[in-house]
Parts: structure tokens; sequence; C-alpha cells
């Protein structure tokens, strides 16, 4: 299995980044990408690393929020086979209170219609063998969303968002289960219970992704390096979300076991 990201928020030479993320994975005989970033440059990126978008099997959105899935459009319009995997409860509904209004920060807007034909929603799914989709379990994520001030509108009213809209996408390896979350709003020790609790014979290689600290003071990241040293993982990749000054904080706890995500970056299971 190889992963190379085609988005990250760091750049690599002549590929550029942007807030988002979108990695191009290599599974067996089956490609499959997850999120398309922000805008197009996940198309422009992945035309340079040479890796043609024309040949993915199945797309998956990680969760309703723009910077994962603004080039989905483009994706369609270079692909014409691949389904798209997204929760079942994926609308074109999430913001951000900022301030004194309220932000959209969703899915292109009659993303869900235009291309109605091309996109699955699912709950928990096994795409292929080895791939498998698990959504979230963890009761009152809503809790989450309050405190980070991210909203979904519902009948003309305001809830807090649970991120049932979120997935993770989970990898069978010879190492062990591998995890995809790109941002974890849904907490990144929940999200490795969530996939234990669902393949509870399985060791948990590594776990992939944002982690949503940009924004979190140094004991909270402190506590959640704590938290992933006692999970027993062996592998941790994370970028976009986490933010600089949170990866520095995890690097000095977990030390090796930690990588950055960047723009062209390659991960071989």
């Amino acid at each position: 299995m190889k992963a190379t990201v085609l988005i990250d928020n760091n750049s690599f030479e002549n590929l550029l980044g942007e807030w988002g993320l979108s990695i191009y994975i290599e599974y067996k005989d089956k490609k499959i990408l997850l999120d398309t970033g922000k805008s197009n440059l996940f198309f422009e990126n992945a035309e340079k690393l040479d890796l043609s978008l024309k040949d993915v099997d199945y797309a998956v959105i990680s969760h309703a929020h723009y910077d994962h899935s603004n080039g989905m459009a483009k994706f369609f319009e270079e692909n014409k086979k691949a389904k798209c995997f997204m929760q079942e409860n994926s609308k074109e509904n999430c913001y951000k209170k900022v301030l004194f209004y309220k932000k959209y920060i969703g899915l292109p807007k009659n993303i869900l219609k235009n291309y109605s034909d091309r996109i699955e929603l699912v709950k928990s799914k096994t795409i292929c063998e080895g791939v498998h989709i698990v959504s979230h379990s963890t009761e009152n994520l809503s809790l989450i969303g309050k405190k980070e001030k991210m909203l979904q509108k519902v009948d003309g009213g305001w809830k807090d968002d649970d991120f049932s809209h979120e997935q993770s996408l989970v990898f069978e390896t010879e190492k062990g289960l591998v995890i995809f979350n790109s941002c974890s709003h849904g907490g990144v020790i929940n999200i490795f219970n969530e996939v234990k609790k669902s393949f509870p014979d399985k060791k948990i290689f590594g776990i992939i992704g944002g982690f949503h600290m940009y924004n979190k003071s140094d004991e909270e990241v402190k506590n959640l390096a704590e938290k992933i040293n006692e999970t027993g993982i062996d592998f941790v990749c994370t970028g976009h979300c986490t933010g600089s000054k949170a990866y520095e904080i995890l690097k000095a706890e977990l030390k090796e076991k930690i990588k950055q995500l960047y723009v062209s970056l390659e991960m071989n299971f």
C-alpha cells in the first residue's frame, strides 16, 4: 500500500499546498482518492506527480467541509467511473460562527444534486476487500461542535455540529490497520476507539490526517500526545489542521513515532 499526499498546508519544491487535504492511495490493485482539497490544485499536483485521477476506482470525502470537497466537480470531470462515498448525513449545511455572523464552510453548493449518480451516501461500509469506512459511534460529539463554534443548519434552525458527516477510512495492511481521518473533528482518541471497536481482533498500526489542534492550548496538545502513546499505536502522520505549533509539541512527546504531512509525501505500508 502506498499513500501520496496531493494537498496539505505544507508545500514541497514546485508543488504548492493549501489549507486542505487530498491523498492518493494505491492499495493492491485499487486506487482510492481521499478528499479533493479546497480547489483544483489537487489535480495539478497529481499531474506533476504522474498520478492519474482517471485511474481512481473509488473516491472518499472524509467530511462535508469545503477544504476537503471543493475539488469534487473537477474530479468528476476527469474521472467518469469512480463512485464517491460520503456519510449518509452529509448535507450542504455546515457553518462556523465567526464573531457575529455564520460563515458557510460546507460542500460545494448543489454538488449532491448535480452528481447524485456518482455519490453514494453510506454509514459504515466495506468498499472493497481490506478497505473500510467507519462512521462515528461516540456519543455527544455535538459538545465538540459547540466548543469549536461549528454549526449545522437544519429545518431553518441551527444546531451544534455533531460531525455525523465525518468518517474514517481504514485499510488492512501487513503491519496492522491504518486509519485515515482528515480532520479528526470527532477526536483522535474517539476515532481510535471506534475503529478498535469495529475490528476488536486487529492491531491498529497507524493513524494519518489532521488532528484539529491548531487552536488548542499546549496542555491540550500534550494531553493528546500522552493518550496516543497509551494506545500503543506505532505510526502517526499529521498535518493540515494540526498546526505547526501543535505538531512541534506532539513531536517532542511522540518522537520518532510521528511524521509531518506535506505535499508529495509518500507513505508505504
